[in-house]
């Protein structure tokens, strides 16, 4: 018999694994937000809410459970919100976003191009979580990237 790989092929090496309060209605709208694919979901210990899911987000992995202070999984909302973010690129941020918004996220930045060539904005889901979505719109040299900056510095 061989020895399982110590990485398994069908997961990324970095996942993030987000907790919330309702992670059910969470994985609804990481479907209708970010297409997502939902790869398996277990129930809890005592057989309600979501022990474990894990959602698939174009080549990337979201594992997510619904908050349980028994074993030291919290949502962002017992912390007062998350130092964490996420950030995800995808096909089109302006309809991204406008889902996001209409699902019942709450803007934290407008879509707006971005001197280092993406068009950005950021919202944060009904659980507490962060997410800057992207599209890269233009590819930018280091030099004039860095002029950029400067001159947004100086308003």
């Amino acid at each position: 018999m061989s020895k399982p790989k110590p990485i398994p092929d069908e997961y990324p090496r970095v996942t993030p694994y987000l907790h919330v309060q309702g992670a059910a209605e969470a994985i609804e709208f990481y479907k209708t937000v970010f297409g997502a694919g939902e790869r398996g979901r277990m129930a809890g210990r005592d057989g309600t809410g979501v022990g474990h899911a894990e959602l698939e987000i174009g080549d990337s992995m979201v594992m997510l459970s619904d908050e349980y202070p028994e074993m030291d999984a919290y949502a962002p909302g017992h912390f007062g919100g998350s130092p964490v973010s996420l950030h995800v690129y995808v096909e089109d941020v302006d309809a991204v976003y406008a889902a996001a918004l209409a699902a019942g996220a709450k803007s934290l930045s407008e879509v707006t191009d971005q001197f280092y060539g993406d068009r950005s904005g950021t919202f944060e889901d009904p659980w507490g979580h962060k997410w800057h979505v992207s599209s890269h719109v233009e590819d930018v040299m280091p030099e004039e990237m860095e002029r950029r900056a400067a001159a947004q510095a100086q308003g």
